[in-house]
């Protein structure tokens, strides 16, 4: 082959190699990874959780986190008090969260408590989560259409009813669950109304009888967190129990729990408060 043909080939060649490699390093992902990522969160997006979502199923390390088996094994009148000032949550099966603030309760204390379900010892179908492990639901119909919601407590047939709760999150929720129940023509539900009875929290927290014996530990649909710690100083009120006229001695005794000044108490009771003041 003559010198200047070899010459001009081994050009060629070389200008073939050197488009190869540039093009080589354009693809690299160096050239196409474009700059890093920022670390901190992204501009436009919350770098903590919505109101609407709980502290259990999406706290960070530390933070407080739903109340244990521990908590529910009490005698009834102590875990009565202990539930005021603590923060009941539901999950709604579209996955909006609602809470509230137990500001009311009732105590139901066993066989002996002649306006309990258990009393005398009795054990039927319906009460049968009044005999089961502290902290199980115990949730019954009342007149045919409404729902009432019990948490067992230490001691056979013993409970603590719940009776008013103060909104904290999901109230549109709630308002929409509560209206479901009044129907079209009722008048709109005040905040103040949604959860200030038995019944009616159990209708803005979607509550059925579906979840009697169910496992307030351990249940992902419901669960109680501790709730602020300053909660627990207000004052609370000792006052008879409300609707168990026909129960003797027992109506008269005690064992309903509220925190005095509550706008969201179902029943106040004036007597038991200026009793307590004297």
């Amino acid at each position: 082959m003559p010198a200047r043909s070899a010459a001009q080939l081994s050009r060629r060649m070389g200008q073939k190699k050197q488009r190869l490699s540039e093009a080589e390093r354009s693809q690299s992902p160096q050239d196409t990874a474009g700059p890093p990522a920022p670390k901190g969160p992204r501009p436009g997006l919350p770098a903590t959780p919505s109101p609407q979502r709980s502290i259990y199923f999406s706290r960070p390390q530390g933070c407080p986190a739903r109340l244990g088996p521990e908590f529910f094994d009490q005698p009834a009148v102590p875990l009565a008090r202990a539930f005021l000032g603590q923060v009941l949550a539901r999950r709604l099966p579209d996955g909006t969260e609602v809470r509230g603030r137990v500001v009311e309760t009732e105590a139901y204390v066993g066989p002996e408590d002649t306006a309990a379900h258990s009393r005398g010892g009795r054990r039927t179908a319906r009460n049968r989560a009044m005999f089961m492990p502290p902290g199980t639901l115990y949730v019954y119909v009342v007149y045919g259409m409404y729902f009432c919601m019990n948490v067992s407590s230490r001691g056979d047939g013993a409970c603590v009813l719940l009776r008013a709760l103060e909104p904290l999150g999901g109230l549109d929720a709630m308002r929409q669950l509560r209206a479901l129940r009044r129907g079209a023509a009722g008048r709109a539900v005040r905040d103040r109304e949604l959860c200030s009875g038995p019944s009616k929290l159990c209708q803005a927290l979607a509550i059925d009888k579906s979840f009697d014996q169910r496992d307030l530990a351990a249940d992902e649909a419901v669960w109680l967190e501790r709730g602020p710690p300053g909660a627990a100083e207000l004052p609370v009120v000792a006052a008879a129990r409300v609707g168990i006229g026909s129960s003797g001695e027992w109506a008269r005794k005690p064992l309903r729990f509220y925190f005095r000044g509550s706008p969201w108490v179902s029943v106040v009771d004036r007597t038991a408060e200026q009793d307590a003041q004297a």
